[in-house]
């Protein structure tokens, strides 16, 4: 099994916190069974809790875990006493982001912490259940059953596949390793029989899965969970974006990034595919200026992209 990354350990810790602090010491056997882990993995995850807390670190702002026997208890820090002054904006966010925590496997949905999102909730003046949506990539029904399954029995599965990265469709057979969620889309790692590589597929882009007869053994330890990786990406590119173009650099991986003043900067990442980039250029038009790499690939992109339309309304 893939070694959890640290933001599944934060969820899993932000989950496991409020359940057992509510219970009076439940046995350490059942919040393992309740959420999944080992004891190992959650002496480990509680044992953080001795480092969280705010300025100046006293023991009245950290909280407080105690082990007796097999039984475990966790009390807050009398900082949690105290009442937050939250804007509007912090409120939803956090009424959003407690939502996400109720989706974390164990989590009681009648639990504090649903209890405590419904007031909050309730003091915005919104409905929680309707008005905040967290909502994970467009994934075909019963795709992510079909591929846990292939995962569970080590069976191969034949993907329809729309490339993004060079805008085409191919058909893979696969061997899958995992599925995950990470940044808003459901990914499944696996090896690629056509590169003969690692590779990572969005649910999204699947049209079609088949799960094949013959079967696989997976590696004995995943890789780590990962979004994208440019270690391989031989091309690279350095762009000036504008100030309503900034959010390339929070959306992609980037080597470097530089402010140039009144809101502009200056970024610089690696490109796996020259479609990809084609794509984004067109998207930033006037925002992004091409310092380092190819300047001619948006006006390529787009005399093509012109063609077609072209093209199109000829032939009405």
């Amino acid at each position: 099994m893939a070694r959890p990354s640290a933001d599944e350990r934060l969820r899993r810790l932000l989950a496991i916190v409020p359940w057992v602090a509510a219970n009076d010491g439940p046995p350490v056997a059942d919040v393992c069974a309740r959420f999944g882990v080992t004891e190992a993995e959650l002496l480990a995850d509680v044992d953080l809790l001795q480092y969280c807390g705010v300025y100046p670190f006293t023991a009245d702002v950290l909280m407080e875990v105690r082990l007796e026997g097999d039984r475990i208890w966790i009390q807050y820090a009398d900082w949690f006493n105290r009442p937050l002054r939250l804007t509007p904006e912090e409120a939803l966010t956090l009424v959003a982001s407690g939502r996400t925590l109720l989706a974390v496997p164990g989590t009681d949905p009648a639990g504090p912490l649903a209890r405590g999102l419904s007031k909050l909730a309730a003091a915005l003046g919104v409905d929680a259940d309707e008005a905040i949506d967290v909502h994970l990539g467009n994934v075909p029904a019963g795709m992510l059953d079909t591929l846990r399954t292939a995962i569970a029995a080590h069976r191969r599965v034949e993907l329809d596949y729309y490339t993004y990265g060079r805008d085409a469709r191919t058909r893979r057979v696969i061997e899958p390793w995992d599925v995950y969620a990470a940044e808003g889309e459901w990914y499944v790692q696996a090896w690629c029989h056509a590169a003969q590589a690692e590779r990572l597929f969005r649910l999204d882009r699947i049209r079609a899965v088949s799960v094949l007869d013959a079967t696989f053994d997976p590696p004995a330890a995943l890789p780590p969970r990962r979004v994208f990786s440019a270690e391989d990406a031989g091309d690279r590119i350095v762009l000036d974006l504008e100030p309503w173009a900034r959010w390339v650099a929070g959306q992609y991986p980037m080597e470097s990034v530089e402010e140039l003043g009144e809101g502009r900067m200056r970024v610089s990442m690696k490109i796996a595919e020259r479609a990809w980039l084609e794509r984004l250029l067109l998207r930033l038009g006037p925002g992004a200026t091409v310092i380092e790499g190819d300047p001619g690939l948006a006006r390529a992109a787009a005399a093509r992209v012109l063609e077609r339309y072209t093209g199109s309304v000829n032939r009405e």
